[in-house]
């Protein structure tokens, strides 16, 4: 193949993907949120210590990780919006939901920019949601280190909050620890039926639920 014809087709890929960069997700389209909520030791256990991220000098227990849209089947991300991102005072006020600012940027550039939301209209969406959701006080209050079936969190939270389906809220793992909860929400976050790539449900009879010191 010659030089030339090795050029052309190196600049022919650059330009179409560039163009379907270009054409990605649209702010403002799609079906219903995920609203997230992490488990603060698991996330520290398993990123933040090795960062030395501040949240984890923090006894935090359910931090809001995002409100994610979501289509019925995937989701999208990183979307192309004209509106301003957040400065770093409306980040900043999401540190005591959120950990740190920098967790509050990434879920603005990431998830945010797709709501088709200005940026404290998110942000205040997002605290909306967080809020609405009551998080289980025993969960705070853990002795030592214990080990739980997943299905034992998610039960909690529906006995806490009244209306809440199975169908609407799901827990995940991740190296057999509980990491999050999830909860599907309609645009005006009320709890809904949530997508089948979303309702999948960590199956661990014995998952580590580490305690907050």
């Amino acid at each position: 193949m010659s030089k030339r014809l090795v050029t052309a087709l190196t600049l022919a890929v650059s330009t179409f993907g560039l163009a379907a960069w270009a054409d990605g997700e649209t702010a403002g389209d799609f079906d219903y949120y995920v609203l997230s909520l992490s488990w603060s030791p698991t996330w520290c256990a398993l990123e933040g210590d090795a960062r030395n991220s501040p949240q984890c000098d923090r006894e935090l227990g359910w931090v809001l990780h995002g409100l994610w849209p979501q289509y019925e089947d995937g989701w999208p991300s990183y979307c192309h919006s004209p509106v301003r991102d957040p400065s770093r005072s409306q980040t900043a006020a999401m540190e005591d939901i959120m950990g740190t600012a920098g967790a509050a940027w990434y879920q603005w550039k990431k998830h945010g920019r797709c709501s088709g939301l200005e940026a404290q209209e998110y942000l205040d969406l997002s605290r909306a949601a967080y809020e609405k959701i009551k998080r289980p006080s025993a969960f705070m209050k853990l002795p030592h280190d214990i080990k739980v079936p997943a299905s034992v969190i998610e039960e909690a939270f529906m006995n806490v909050n009244e209306g809440l389906d199975a169908n609407e809220i799901t827990v995940t793992c991740k190296d057999y620890r509980i990491q999050e909860v999830r909860v599907c929400m309609t645009p005006d976050l009320e709890p809904r039926k949530c997508g089948q790539d979303t309702i999948r449900d960590c199956t661990l009879t014995d998952a580590l639920l580490q305690d907050i010191e």
